[in-house]
């Protein structure tokens, strides 16, 4: 099992990051509030991951901190409910407002989510009251998921824009609904990370 890595950042492709550690690269998929506060490329990182291997892939999923991977373990308990639908929601929603969700039994606000129909958001609801009183009040923090300060140098807006939707796309919407929604919030001068963030904001 790989838990935890610290590494160099090489590369940032959302929801993708590529982490050197002792010469190997890991991808590792984390979900959209978790990598906004990627640091840049070049610099070191620690994720705390869960290792889970398929049939047909060994997938690595990261997160900034253990309670964000706690959330993740207990998601993906639910019936229904496997890693990409988990990095969806989490990508979605950050932990505190998925709590919030599921405290008031907002079922309207998690079908938003891709993936996510009224018998999941229901189930949910139901499973996820329960696991919620087993885990450490600390993973809901009200926190302000940030941005990085500095912006991807070189890439033009049409390059933002398709690399935001490829990372839609990439967590469940289909091509049609990520190309809307990415120009529902463009603006001049955007990051693909700004616009993903946006789009996912808009979504709710």
């Amino acid at each position: 099992m790989i838990g935890r890595l610290r590494g160099i950042v090489l590369e940032k492709q959302p929801p993708v990051v590529l982490l050197e550690t002792n010469g190997v690269g890991y991808e590792v998929h984390m979900p959209m509030t978790c990598f906004y506060e990627l640091p840049d490329a070049g610099q070191e990182a620690i994720l705390f991951t869960q290792f889970i291997v398929r049939e047909d892939a060994q997938l690595l999923y990261g997160f900034n901190d253990k309670q964000e991977r706690a959330l993740f373990r207990e998601l993906i308990k639910v019936n229904g409910v496997g890693p990409k639908l988990a990095l969806a929601i989490l990508s979605g929603m950050s932990a505190q407002q998925f709590v919030a969700a599921i405290e008031q039994g907002a079922v309207a606000q998690l079908i938003k989510l891709p993936g996510v129909g009224k018998k999941t958001a229901e189930r949910l609801v139901v499973e996820m009251k329960d696991r919620f009183k087993g885990l450490n009040g600390d993973l809901f923090r009200d926190a302000e998921m940030s941005l990085p300060a500095s912006q991807q140098a070189g890439n033009s807006q049409a390059d933002a824009e398709s690399e935001a939707i490829e990372a839609l796309i990439s967590l469940g919407y289909k091509p049609q609904e990520a190309s809307r929604m990415i120009a529902k919030v463009s603006k001049a001068g955007s990051d693909s990370e700004t616009l993903i963030r946006e789009a996912l904001r808009a979504a709710l």
